[in-house]
């Protein structure tokens, strides 16, 4: 893969990545399609598989609109990343980045797995409310405001991480 002159060899076949959606984005394709577009979850999961596979990569994809549910899955890959059977998670928690404590503690609890957050829409240009995040202190990086190639952005992040070319945090 090519990107910015560069040459990314694709990252090992057995390079697992967590695609983990939080509350509502189920709703994807018929909620505020003005803002976060037509594009379904199913639809975006699969354009996240397909790409991960052109990148070397095995993308796994899960959503809740349960915190725990979410916790869970950090968890579960924070050890599988332990055990070098996984490379990171991307991450779009919805709401709960802004109010969850408890995302910010499981990502922080299961360091070094990169968890790289990203959102569809530019929270920094919409409600004040949804200016903070809890979850960028501890993620590996943030993609904001580029739609659902956000989503591809951080799985080409992710694949650069593991061929040694990206920021370590």
């Amino acid at each position: 893969m090519t990107h910015d002159s560069v040459t990314v060899a694709p990252a090992p076949a057995a390079a697992r990545v967590l695609v983990l959606n939080g509350p509502n984005l189920n709703l994807l394709g018929t909620r505020e399609p003005g803002i976060y577009g037509v594009l379904t979850l199913a639809d975006l999961e699969q354009r996240c598989r397909q790409h991960g596979a052109a990148l070397g990569l095995q993308v796994e994809c899960f959503q809740s609109n349960h915190e725990g549910a979410l916790i869970d899955q950090i968890h579960a890959w924070g050890a599988l990343h332990r055990k070098g059977e996984a490379l990171g998670v991307v991450f779009n928690p919805g709401a709960y980045t802004h109010t969850s404590i408890a995302l910010h503690d499981a990502i922080k609890g299961v360091e070094p797995l990169p968890v790289i957050e990203v959102h569809i829409s530019n929270v920094h240009a919409r409600e004040a409310f949804r200016h903070h995040s809890w979850i960028a202190p501890v993620a590996a990086g943030s993609i904001i405001g580029f739609g659902p190639d956000g989503y591809l952005m951080a799985l080409e992040a992710l694949a650069r991480r593991a061929a040694g070319l990206g920021t370590k945090r």
